[in-house]
């Protein structure tokens, strides 16, 4: 492969990995609700129907200034912590509102500054941070080359390793913003 088709095929390959992570499941059966408010219907395998997490309601949001621009703000709404097996996915729409419409990305609306998310677990008083596949590439939405539309929602996913069974609930902390409180660790 030419050296300059690698990092187009990186990327698209962590997008395919992450988003199978990251909500995909296998069902025992197959009345779960669809998005579109039906049901999802269709074997996979012998274990059933598959599904993927589409909550359409936010746990939690808030707006909050970035330093991008005079002015610029975002919105972040974590839309669900779901933990499946080992894996605990976090889902959260960014929502950038930047006078000037010019380039707009997570890493520049946080100051040019990783976002670094985290889960922060109150009740075994561990920090929870993004794991990586075998290559070394965290399995979280890219918040440098994954460009956002100014004033539009765009989706993203982080994984974790899986609290313990005994925390209902947990801190979540992305970039400089004020930290998320008490998100529910849905099981």
């Amino acid at each position: 492969m030419r050296p300059s088709h690698r990092p187009a095929a990186t990327a698209a390959a962590a997008l395919l990995l992450a988003g199978g992570l990251a909500g995909c499941s296998l069902l025992g059966d197959d009345s779960d609700p669809s998005p579109a408010g039906g049901t999802a219907k269709g074997a996979v395998g012998a274990a059933g129907a598959a599904s993927f997490d589409n909550a359409a309601k936010p746990v939690v949001k808030g707006t909050f200034d970035s330093p991008q621009a005079p002015g610029a703000k975002v919105d972040i709404a974590i839309m669900g912590l779901r933990v499946k097996g080992r894996l605990a996915t976090l889902t959260a729409q960014f929502t950038p509102h930047v006078p000037g419409a010019q380039r707009i990305n997570a890493y520049r609306l946080n100051g040019e500054h990783g976002l670094g998310t985290s889960l922060i677990d109150p009740v075994n008083l561990k920090r929870y941070v993004v794991v990586k596949d075998t290559g070394g590439k965290e399995l979280q939405t890219d918040d440098i080359f994954t460009n956002m539309t100014n004033d539009q929602a765009t989706p993203f996913y982080y994984t974790f390793a899986a609290p313990p069974e005994n925390v209902k609930s947990i801190d979540v902390q992305i970039g400089s913003w004020p930290t998320f409180r008490d998100i529910p660790v849905a099981r």
